[in-house]
């Protein structure tokens, strides 16, 4: 009920035009072919203090670091090792489209053995490759945890994980991902595709375009997609760059996504519920045992046992039947909390709503 009720808090005091916010169209909107590429490597952690991997049940940090050693002329084929310090590590990272050679990323570094903690380790120089298996990066350097775990014999305290960190700046680009960006012909895909949504950003382009440039220079191909055609007198970077801060007032669906294991409610503001009558009542079976001790007369031959009283107990809680009908967010949101639920029962009654037909927005259940 609390966490309901201050959401109606919120928007009680909004008025229609604080709820129709105005976005940039640089985030609402991503240009195609500038992406971000996802990037994989295995490597190993060292400098450890005692909380690697225990080699004999990691044989792939065993394997690893004997193939290390190798490269650096040191023949351990056949010894058993035994250390602690060393684990193996899944690294991954990701590169924007159009980097340069030289340039930096953020790595995340993962323990996949039996590793305790990455605390205080330092990659070793790791081999970033992409989908296709080229390598486009290399990773190294200390590795940055915040969890620890500290054990004793009777007590152990974990905060976090500490067998995940995260390396700052440590991967250096090496072959950059090629560019798929065409000069002449450009297209923005909406992250959430809508015609309505399509059609406000082509008319803000346009708008601004023939002002600037003379001309129209956005087409509509459909809820997803939006096609500009690049004027010749500007560069793609400053063309995008002056389209990026141009404002437009999104469209969103109407709604209801429901989270039943956290009791999390979210309404779109577009959402509406047709008149309906609803009532909701609880109804609880209390069965309760209570042992009892029989002890035989003195001088019998009976022996003491324990008798089991049952108790049952019924109880029903009902409301009055209650006229809800939402024609805005904020008449809606103070119909659901006049009812007087908690956030369980408000999943319960739109549930209903919407198997009644009453509910006109999408019911999205988590």
């Amino acid at each position: 009920m609390m966490r309901v009720a201050f959401v109606a808090v919120l928007l009680w005091g909004l008025a229609p035009s604080d709820c129709a916010a105005q976005v940039r169209l640089k985030d609402v909107s991503w240009l195609r072919g500038v992406r971000e590429h996802q990037l994989i490597g295995y490597g190993l952690v060292v400098g450890l203090s005692g909380t690697g991997d225990t080699l004999r049940n990691s044989p792939f940090t065993e394997q690893a670091l004997q193939s290390m050693l190798d490269r650096m002329g040191v023949n351990v084929r056949g010894t058993a090792l035994r250390n602690r310090n060393v684990a193996g590590v899944v690294v991954t990272a990701d590169v924007q489209t159009g980097s340069d050679v030289g340039s930096r990323v953020d790595v995340t570094v993962s323990a996949l053995g039996d590793a305790t903690s990455l605390m205080g380790g330092t990659l070793l120089l790791t081999s970033l490759s992409g989908p296709d298996g080229s390598a486009y990066a290399n990773a190294q350097g200390a590795v940055s945890v915040t969890g620890f775990d500290a054990a004793g014999q009777g007590e152990v305290i974990t905060q976090g994980v500490p067998t995940a960190g995260r390396i700052s700046n440590g991967a250096i680009v090496e072959h950059p991902p090629a560019r798929a960006l065409q000069e002449d012909t450009l297209a923005l895909e909406l992250k959430n595709p809508d015609f309505k949504t399509a059609m406000r950003i082509v008319d803000a382009i346009n708008a601004f375009a023939v002002k600037r440039y003379g001309r129209r220079v956005a087409f509509e191909k459909d809820g997803r997609t939006v096609t500009l055609k690049r004027p010749t007198q500007v560069g793609t970077t400053r063309f995008m760059a002056e389209l990026g801060d141009l404002t437009i007032e999104p469209d969103t669906p109407a709604r209801v996504v429901i989270d039943a294991r956290t009791g999390t409610i979210v309404i779109g503001q577009d959402v509406q519920i047709s008149t309906v009558a609803i009532t909701h009542g609880t109804l609880t079976v209390r069965v309760s045992e209570t042992p009892l001790v029989s002890q035989p007369a003195p001088r019998s031959n009976g022996s003491t046992v324990v008798t089991p009283q049952t108790q049952i107990d019924i109880s029903q809680q009902g409301g009055p039947i209650t006229i809800l009908r939402g024609t805005t967010l904020k008449a809606l949101v103070g119909g659901l909390n006049n009812v007087g639920l908690k956030p369980g029962g408000i999943i319960a009654i739109l549930q209903a709503v919407k198997s009644a037909g009453a509910l006109q927005a999408d019911l999205v259940v988590q």
